[in-house]
């Protein structure tokens, strides 16, 4: 099987706890980090899925590699090979397929609440569950792309992830683990802080309270996303 290409935005937005379930279940995977300069892959025939992590950027902004991504994106789907956004990764995936990325009407950061729509388009990611607590870190969010359909949402953002196919684009990072909350912080805590009154934004003494009992079990619904999303990899 050709490896799956993740590509990585920002310094402290890797692959986190997706590419410890690939190495586990024996996938290959190739990273591409768009923040050390590397370049894109020319086309889909390199890579079995392709996978979007978190950044800082806007889908909005003028940068260079931006038109090239989203013609990847169209073409994974032309394709039927699966696309994985994580936050700025999902906002992307809409984005490319006619959706609008806009500012939320808050700022959602630490772990929140998010409930699961969608009927039986969300039962193959999601099983039996009905909600689950995920950690969130952004300031903007996605409409729901043509054909494509919600299936979670919460109070803070309505749009906190769609499917499509074997496709799925989500707001919030499933795919943290411990090491990448602290690393966060200890980039960005004066914001944290300033904007903490806000019910949407925790503390990072919330952030950082039973850390890794959170963390564990985000992995396990994690675990549940992938394991649906590498059932459909190309060989």
């Amino acid at each position: 099987m050709k490896p799956v290409v993740i590509i990585q935005f920002s310094p402290t937005e890797g692959p986190g706890h997706f590419a410890e379930y690939l190495t586990a279940q024996g996938i290959a995977w190739r990273l591409v980090r768009i923040d050390h300069g590397d370049a894109l892959p020319n086309d889909t025939t390199e890579f079995s899925g392709m996978v979007m992590m978190g950044g800082p950027m806007s889908v909005n902004d003028a940068l260079p590699w931006i038109p090239k991504l989203k013609s990847l994106i169209r073409e994974s789907v032309e394709k039927n090979v699966p696309l994985l956004g994580h936050c700025l990764g999902g906002q992307f995936i809409a984005s490319a397929l006619g959706g609008q990325v806009t500012n939320n009407h808050c700022k959602e950061m630490g772990w929140q609440t998010v409930e699961i729509e969608g009927g039986d388009a969300a039962r193959p990611w999601f099983g039996d569950l009905t909600g689950f607590t995920t950690f969130q870190w952004h300031y903007q969010t996605f409409s729901i792309p043509p054909g494509a359909t919600r299936v979670l949402g919460n109070r803070w953002c309505a749009n906190q992830a769609f499917v499509l196919g074997p496709h799925i684009a989500l707001q919030s990072h499933i795919e943290t683990t411990g090491a990448m909350v602290r690393a966060w912080l200890d980039a960005d805590a004066a914001e944290v802080e300033a904007a903490a009154s806000a019910d949407s934004v925790q503390s990072p003494e919330e952030m950082l309270q039973g850390l890794e009992a959170n963390v564990a079990a985000l992995s396990r619904v994690a675990e549940g996303v992938y394991g649906h999303w590498i059932k459909g990899l190309k060989m």
